[in-house]
């Protein structure tokens, strides 16, 4: 069975949805790291028995002795792929060129890199938003992409209703594009 690594910074809503429909039938979720010492994802990780590390990004100097160690950490559990879901970080080379990596992003790219995309692609002048799985490089979001999932704005009521939808896409297409990828190796 294959094994990945789930990078996470908050509710760990993505890494529920993985750790759900994935970890124990089409892959070993290997561990789950974080970055935020109080992200609502560790527990759901430890109720899946999914050892979890956390690495408090302010203990470090600087973003490259973060990537560094957070490089030694993934390479210990040897996964065939890391996946950034929901991780609130800009990583460097120190990370990049070394690890195998892909990352969720709620906009159609290159629209909206960054942050605040699901507001952003709201309030654009396209008829249409939706998600990214795309590999990271060294450019904020801008690897190549893997899958992009669109929905039309037309017919949601609210930037809430927006959101809402954009979020549950996220995590089919997150999903999948873990499928594809490890599928195609």
């Amino acid at each position: 069975m294959k094994r990945i690594v789930v990078l996470f910074s908050g509710a760990g809503s993505n890494l529920a949805y993985i750790l759900k429909h994935l970890h124990g039938k089409e892959v070993e979720v290997a561990a789950a790291i974080t970055n935020n010492p109080e992200a609502g994802g560790i527990a759901i990780a430890e109720s899946y028995g999914v050892p979890v590390e956390v690495m408090d990004h302010r203990k470090f100097p600087d973003r490259e002795s973060f990537d560094r160690e957070l490089v030694k950490r993934i390479e210990k559990y040897e996964p065939d792929l890391t996946v950034l879901a929901g991780f609130m970080r800009i990583l460097t080379p120190e990370f990049t060129e070394k690890v195998r990596a892909i990352n969720l992003h709620p906009s159609l790219l290159p629209r909206h890199r960054g942050l605040d995309a699901i507001r952003k692609s709201w309030e654009d002048e396209h008829p249409e938003g939706g998600v990214t799985v795309h590999w990271v490089n060294e450019e904020l979001d801008g690897g190549e992409p893997i899958l992009q999932y669109e929905l039309e704005k037309e017919g949601f009521e609210s930037f809430e209703e927006y959101d809402e939808a954009i979020r549950r896409i996220e995590k089919e297409a997150l999903t999948e594009a873990i499928r594809e990828v490890l599928n195609g190796d």
